[in-house]
């Protein structure tokens, strides 16, 4: 089966102009061996500190510069190591780098454990007359305050060096999944819509559920689930695990749960997430809607979860070209203005992104790089529209970070992930409103509705079941329950039943997608992309309506990073998520497309 000229390419026969430059973060490995040993080095250095925190405000300003040099350099060597394994994850030497890299951040975080702990031993009037008495310490007056609102979580030194040294045992659960995910399941074979052999892969099963040949929608969908299910107990075991170290973790931190001990590093009230599961729960009519006009347009008898990808409108079938799509982002996003733009068009001509899929590539789309470096993106691009808001998707995250690297001090270059995905859908929000303006042919606007209808169902209704799910697995771990494959397939299937059932037919096989969803093993994390659709839609009709203010107040947003607290960062923007209403407009919104889709179909 190698032969077929349907299999993968390998990374070598890509031309690089499709590739990502790592080397303007490391010329050559052994330049990444000297930062390897500095970050040792710096560790050594770092220790002196222990114990004289509270000497001087000097003695405490050099300790947080050189625990930001250790840190900065640490995540340099990680992120190459990492980026390196991901276009290859069977590629032996980045395989053992990264697992260098990370035995490297475990020591790293060991050594700047005892940081945190020894502040909080600092009486609060005693470092207040510190930031009075250095100007430099007044950098890291919100840094210093975050670790004053955080007090009764933070355990003695010793706790926190124990707690940082178990991180890269407690990160297996991950590592095993990824492994498994990325370079050891194996997909078969099945026969396209021109009765070719061709070989599943998670990039191509995407382009699979969008063909308008329904045999090849559930061929896909049937070789994907039997192939995890094959290791449904081993992937459950995995999951289990996870879930495990969270309420661990959460335990020892004093927290009621772990889904309070994971919102409150954003400073998150358990309510925005409890809020978000109730007002979709409320809306899912509008869900169920939307089910039957896809079954009506796609003169279905019965709508299979097999169906629910493929375009409701047969669009000329096409591929677009990768320079294209890149012309298409610019034109969309340029509402965002000048300055934005010409960023954007330097990203897309100086090595940021890696394009297309290889053999042992890391599978999806992300965004990531290092505070001395400009950022870079993932792509596995395979000519469809989704590839296309993808690229705006991730560019938005890209610019995000550069925006946030070149305002922020390296102590606030780490944007939070809940502020994160509304950079990211900001863009794509405003790439469909230019695709939809541009449009004058009804079956292509109707085609561009239902794109957005179907973004919506994925990224606020699929990713608020999504966190539903992660609720109640963490909840039955918590209350003494067992997670076995048996179980969390029964409350998977139960989830789809309420979120889709009412007009679709539920397939046995749906039961185990929690089975191969990597951001399951970042607990907590999705709710954040329905957060983030909400107030992006907000966001972009402002900017589209405003102009320059709202574009103003927007960038100010980007270069906000992490220098105060995510929900105060996004009403500065000018959306309050603390209130259940962002998410109410939204499907307000969802809704008003649905009708206008209605019309047209």
């Amino acid at each position: 089966m190698d032969n077929n000229k349907n299999a993968l390419p390998k990374r070598s026969d890509i031309s690089p102009e499709f590739k990502w430059k790592l080397e303007d973060i490391y010329p050559s490995n052994d330049l990444w061996e000297q930062d390897f040993k500095k970050v040792k080095e710096l560790a050594v250095k770092l220790s002196d500190f222990k114990g004289h925190l509270g000497d001087s405000p000097e003695k405490l300003v050099e300790c947080l510069e050189l625990h930001n040099l250790l840190i900065s350099i640490n995540d340099k060597v990680f992120v190459y190591a990492r980026m390196r394994k991901d276009e290859d994850n069977t590629e032996p030497v980045y395989q053992a780098m990264t697992d260098r890299a990370m035995a490297l951040s475990t020591e790293a975080y060991a050594a700047i454990s005892f940081i945190t702990p020894e502040i909080i031993s600092i009486p609060e009037d005693t470092l207040k007359k510190f930031m009075d008495q250095n100007g430099s310490l007044k950098t890291y007056r919100f840094f210093i305050d975050e670790i004053i609102r955080q007090k009764s979580h933070i355990l003695s030194e010793r706790e926190e060096e124990i707690l940082a040294l178990s991180a890269e045992v407690a990160h297996a659960p991950h590592d095993i999944f990824s492994a498994f995910n990325n370079a050891d399941i194996k997909f078969p074979f099945i026969k396209d819509e021109t009765g070719e052999e061709v070989e599943v892969t998670k990039g191509r099963y995407v382009k699979f559920l969008e063909s308008h040949d329904r045999r090849v929608r559930q061929d896909a969908f049937q070789a994907l689930y039997s192939s995890y299910g094959a290791q449904h107990n081993t992937l459950a075991s995995m999951l289990n695990n996870n879930v495990k170290k969270n309420r661990f973790y959460a335990s020892v931190r004093k927290y009621d749960s772990a889904l309070q001990s994971s919102l409150d590093d954003d400073n998150i009230p358990v309510n925005v997430y409890d809020n978000l599961i109730d007002t979709i729960n409320k809306n899912l009519n509008l869900l169920h809607r939307y089910l039957k006009l896809r079954k009506k347009a796609l003169k279905l008898d019965e709508l299979h979860m097999y169906d629910l990808y493929v375009p409701i409108i047969e669009m000329p079938k096409k591929e677009i070209p990768y320079k294209e799509a890149l012309e298409t982002v610019e034109k969309g996003l340029m509402p965002m203005g000048d300055e934005y733009i010409g960023y954007l068009k330097n990203a897309f001509n100086s090595g940021w992104l890696d394009v297309y899929e290889t053999v042992g590539k890391t599978s999806g789309a992300y965004s990531w790089g290092t505070f001395k470096t400009h950022p870079y993106v993932l792509l596995n691009y395979q000519g469809t529209i989704n590839d296309v808001f993808t690229i705006a998707h991730e560019m938005g995250h890209a610019l995000h970070s550069f925006y946030t690297n070149k305002t922020q001090p390296f102590i606030y270059s780490e944007y939070k992930i809940f502020v994160a995905e509304v950079a990211s859908t900001v863009n794509e929000s405003l790439l469909m409103r230019y695709m939809l303006e541009k449009t004058k042919d009804k079956k292509e606007k109707a085609y561009l509705l239902n794109h957005y209808l179907e973004e919506f169902r994925g990224t606020v209704f699929r990713q608020t079941m999504f966190a539903e799910f992660e609720k109640i697995i963490h909840a039955n771990v918590e209350q003494g329950y067992a997670l076995t494959a048996q179980s969390l397939s029964d409350i998977y299937k139960g989830l789809n039943e309420k979120y889709y059932g009412c007009e679709t037919v539920i397939d046995d096989h749906i039961k185990l997608e929690w089975s191969r969803i990597p951001h399951f093993y970042t607990s907590f994390y999705v709710y954040k992309y329905a957060t983030g659709f909400s107030a992006a839609t907000a966001l972009s009709q402002q900017i589209l309506k405003e102009g320059k203010p709202a574009v103003d107040r927007y960038i100010n947003f980007l270069k906000g990073g992490g220098s105060d607290y995510p929900l105060e960062l996004l009403k500065k923007a000018g959306v309050d998520l603390s209130d259940p209403k962002p998410v109410q407009d939204g499907l307000n919104v969802f809704e008003e497309t649905l009708a206008e889709l209605e019309e047209l179909v």
